[in-house]
């Protein structure tokens, strides 16, 4: 599961981004609006985490973006303001829960778990592509109902390649899907070649209808 955290003070943020990677979330994060913006205009995320005051612009713009552009984010407003009227805006431009600074970092997780929970794909559980089906809540993958051994990184690839099937997903995007802000620690791409390559043999020895085409120099696309 992938979450950007949308927030300009520094120790809540380091603190967030830590709690979240040690319960094996794949976290992004930016400390401005301009950034917040670009990250949110580009990619997908499972749930964001958004506060209201930031510098550069008003977290309840992006909202209204998300909105104008038909993105559904899995917003989570955080904010030291316990307005009523920041609570109804917000919710009325799409955000899906309001939490109010300070407060604990279990409390956040079992929102953000509650919250995902809701929020299933187009109302499923389970993607079913050929004999191949993933389970997004539990996070395993089976063919003809038996279980694939992915490690983390190849269920969120899986994940990425699934929900753009029949499309290429260049290998910049896979990487920082997977690997979120720390794709800057990466030695170069080859550790991405290797996760894809791994991944596209579990899916061939398990007997799966669906294949991974490595579209050489420019990255990946799962047809079935």
């Amino acid at each position: 599961m992938k979450i950007l955290i949308i927030e300009d003070e520094y120790q809540l943020l380091a603190a967030m981004e830590t709690f979240l990677l040690e319960e094996q979330y794949v976290v992004e994060k930016a400390a401005d609006y301009r950034t917040a913006v670009e990250k949110v205009a580009i990619y997908d995320y499972d749930c964001i985490l958004l506060d209201i005051s930031l510098p550069g612009g008003n977290g309840l713009n992006i909202l209204k973006e998300m909105k104008a552009a038909g993105k559904s984010g899995n917003v989570i407003v955080i904010s030291a303001h316990d307005s009523l009227e920041d609570k109804v805006t917000g919710l009325d431009l799409g955000a899906d829960d309001y939490l109010t600074k300070p407060f604990c970092l279990p409390e956040l997780h079992a929102r953000i778990r509650a919250l995902l929970r809701r929020k299933q794909r187009d109302g499923k559980q389970v993607l079913l592509l050929g004999n191949l089906s993933i389970d997004f809540t539990e996070r395993h993958a089976f063919v003809n109902e038996k279980s694939l051994k992915l490690t983390r990184k190849e269920f969120d690839a899986l994940t990425l390649l699934a929900n753009n099937k029949n499309r290429l997903v260049a290998k910049e995007t896979l990487a920082e899907y997977v690997w979120g802000d720390s794709i800057d620690l990466l030695p170069s791409f080859d550790v991405v070649y290797s996760q894809l390559k791994n991944l596209r043999k579990k899916l061939k020895d398990g007997g799966s209808d669906v294949a991974i085409e490595n579209v050489y120099g420019f990255g990946y696309k799962l047809t079935v």
